[in-house]
């Protein structure tokens, strides 16, 4: 993970957790104050230190020394951590919920990183805010990014995988709840400027999501960018965008629960 080495010095530039979907996941994580959670792929905490707003004792993890670095300087009231997810250093059921936004297409598999959440969890949920191939492929940037998109894409796990690979590693029920994009969302990841196409002219933003600073060539941005450009000058940008409307939500919030049956322990 070098290059997020490299993209955690910048990162909260254009990175900070968006109050709406804060609130959701705080909202699917049923959070309570006395009890402790774990942020799993934390980032430089944006969402970890949004979410212990809502109560709760916190933990972070991420794999990425320069992104802990950053989320250690914001706050010593979380637990972070340089770590592992298909390692995660902590004893069996101690959280009562689990967060992970926008990181499960970095891991090289899902499986044992969802057994290793679902050992920590001593009963609770597991929330994921992630996007699929199918909504991706929906994205009016494949107009002009079109092999960085499909890149991206096809390292989204599918909605079937993710909910194959969870009951496969205990989870009772998985739950789906879309999101679409807001027009105001504060978060610059990936598809935020759906309706303001404008943000990925700006290299600082671009910079900021892993789809342009890993998957996209030079030429295919310097391209990409400037046919942008033009259609949003001659206002053609509208029609591209309302040519993608997606009534299937652009990201989704997956909720699987884990439930302990004490009474039979």
């Amino acid at each position: 993970m070098a290059v997020y080495e490299q993209i955690g010095k910048g990162y909260d530039l254009t990175r900070r957790a968006d109050p709406d979907i804060a609130d959701q996941l705080a909202v699917h994580l049923q959070i309570k104050s006395n009890s402790s959670y774990l942020d799993v792929g934390c980032g430089t905490g944006n969402y970890t230190l949004a979410l212990a707003k809502h109560g709760g004792i916190w933990h972070g993890i991420d794999q990425s020394k320069q992104m802990i670095d950053v989320a250690m300087n914001k706050s010593k009231f979380v637990a972070w951590q340089v770590a592992e997810a298909e390692t995660l250093p902590y004893a069996d059921e101690i959280f009562s919920g689990v967060l992970c936004t926008l990181a499960i297409h970095h891991f090289a598999a899902l499986t044992p990183v969802f057994q290793e959440i679902y050992r920590v969890l001593m009963g609770g949920n597991l929330v994921l805010f992630t996007a699929t191939p199918e909504q991706m492929s929906q994205y009016w940037l494949v107009e002009y990014f079109p092999e960085a998109i499909y890149k991206s894409a096809e390292q989204m796990p599918s909605l079937e995988n993710i909910r194959f690979t969870l009951n496969e590693a205990g989870f009772n029920s998985v739950n789906i709840k879309p999101y679409s994009i807001s027009e105001n969302l504060q978060d610059l990841f990936l598809y935020s400027g759906k309706y303001r196409p404008e943000i990925y002219l700006d290299k600082n933003v671009r910079s900021g999501i892993s789809t342009f600073a890993l998957l996209a060539s030079a030429d295919e941005i310097a391209t990409g960018c400037q046919k942008l450009a033009a259609d949003i000058n001659t206002g053609r940008i509208t029609e591209i965008v309302n040519k993608y409307e997606n009534n299937h939500g652009d990201y989704l919030f997956v909720i699987a629960d884990k439930v302990v049956n004490r009474a039979n322990t």
